[in-house]
């Protein structure tokens, strides 16, 4: 037979499931656990006491998903596979999630440090393996704040930050900066070749005709597209087309040719 504290502490996550802990009361916890208001504060000290307690346990859970997230021979690749765990997680247990990430008063889960003791192994690896450009403790630091981060404004504002793509670009900014894996766009911008043409006609060094155009625009495009995450070009599949920089930009815009030469 269970305990009258493991039944509030049941009772406490089964409410969690489905409402925000700060709307939560304790007159609810009692009912559903079939104890009297006193046991929460003979059990738990008050309500934040027994709030961090069911942090806690959702900490356990978590950690438990960590310890089950499988190793490849790719650390880096591992690091995303984590990450997206992490976010799983939130995604499944919103109202847990915000109770275990954003603790109010003085008692904190103490579960955080082993978090970041799994991430920081994780991250270990990757140095190991010469795929490092901070101190272990850093990344690990800068990681965890930013999956976070990601998950706590996913599930705020749903509407705005829920689309899992926000997540994928942000994993991939972060840990390819700090294990120096970072994917290269390798679009040319319109824009970055306009702009350069016309430096050269304010100052006088060189008209903008199609041949300069048509030549600031190879000097832009690399030899060969960086791979994409399926092995081909990044704009290809990102399903992001890539700005087309023609012959004759400016003719074909509608705005005429300047013809402005040097004196």
């Amino acid at each position: 037979m269970s305990t009258a504290r493991e039944r509030i502490l049941e009772a406490t996550g089964e409410l969690l499931a489905s409402k925000d802990a700060l709307a939560i009361s304790t007159r609810a916890i009692c009912d559903r656990a079939k104890v009297g208001a006193p046991e929460i504060y003979r059990q738990f000290g008050d309500k934040q006491g027994l709030l961090t307690a069911v942090a806690d346990i959702g900490f356990e859970r978590f950690l438990a998903e960590k310890r089950r997230n499988p190793l490849t021979e790719d650390p880096v690749a591992d690091l995303c596979t984590a990450w997206d765990s992490h976010v799983a997680f939130a995604l499944r247990n919103p109202y847990l999630y915000r109770l275990m990430f954003t603790p109010t008063g003085d008692a904190k889960p103490q579960a955080i440090k082993e978090a970041q003791a799994i991430l920081l192994k994780a991250v270990e690896r990757c140095r190991d393996a010469g795929r490092l450009r901070m101190a272990p403790e850093l990344a690990g630091q800068s990681i965890l704040s930013a999956n976070v981060g990601v998950c706590m404004m996913a599930l705020s504002f749903p509407e705005l930050f829920g689309d899992l793509a926000i997540s994928y670009a942000v994993r991939d900014a972060v840990i390819g900066k700090v294990t120096g894996d970072e994917r290269e766009d390798t679009r040319i911008g319109t824009a970055t070749v306009l702009a350069q043409a016309l430096l050269g006609t304010l100052t006088g060094t060189a008209p903008v005709t199609a041949a300069a155009l048509d030549e600031l625009t190879d000097a832009h495009r690399p030899e060969a597209a960086g791979p994409g995450p399926s092995g081909g070009g990044w704009a290809r599949h990102s399903g992001v087309a890539e700005p087309g920089v023609r012959r004759g930009w400016a003719r074909h815009s509608g705005v005429a040719e300047p013809d402005v030469r040097r004196g």
